[in-house]
């Protein structure tokens, strides 16, 4: 099977590498470029042709939403796999009507990436949790109420895997990230609720409606 070919984008250049390295792992993935703002993604992806490109969103020179709608314009066959910080409505919305075919925040694990660039390569559109769940709100009319106690949205979804018996290795593979980034936020987490173990997650997550089966 030939290799899918992606580029890469991203104005921080610390994680424009640590991307291309990360992807350079991954079985069927080749990287064919990178760049460190839209202008360039725009030229990258007309000379390199990539079936996939990974698109940051706030970028100087030109930021990712108008590369999107230049590279989906130009090139209407490469499906853009947005991986932002940002999963606010604005964001999502921006990057969707561009065109991007999915959207991940930069939560997701390599596994999630992994699959994500599979299906935008086939022209399936793809979204982390986080950005699924806003959706929906969109759909239905409602907006979900924000985790309590300042906990990120991954953190708290974490919370309710807990809160549900699942395992860090369940865990895990459900949000398709790492053992040790479970870790990293049940720890986050934990400081922020004042839990001392997992018994008292579990208190928390029932009393706040976070538990999943």
């Amino acid at each position: 099977m030939t290799d899918i070919r992606v580029l890469v984008v991203d104005d921080q250049q610390l994680v424009r590498e640590g991307l291309v390295a990360l992807l350079g792992l991954l079985d069927g993935v080749t990287v064919v470029g990178h760049a460190g703002d839209g202008a360039e993604a725009v030229r990258l992806a007309a000379e390199t042709v990539p079936q996939v490109v990974l698109m940051d969103l706030r970028m100087p020179r030109m930021d990712g939403v108008a590369a999107t709608a230049e590279i989906v314009k130009r090139h209407p066959s490469i499906g853009v796999l947005v991986l932002s910080t940002y999963a606010d409505d604005e964001s999502i919305g921006s990057a969707l009507r561009a065109g991007a075919r999915g959207y991940l925040t930069k939560d997701a694990g390599r596994a999630e990436i992994l699959a994500a660039v599979r299906s935008c390569a086939v022209g399936q559109s793809t979204f982390d949790p986080v950005v699924s769940a806003r959706l929906a709100s969109a759909l239905t009319g409602t907006r979900p109420e924000p985790p309590p106690d300042h906990l990120t949205a991954r953190e708290a979804e974490v919370l309710g895997l807990i809160g549900g018996g699942s395992s860090n290795t369940e865990i895990a593979a459900s949000l398709f990230i790492s053992e040790t980034t479970v870790k990293t936020h049940i720890n986050n987490a934990f400081a922020k609720i004042g839990a001392k173990n997992r018994a008292d997650a579990v208190r928390y997550a029932l009393r706040h409606g976070l538990a999943q089966a």
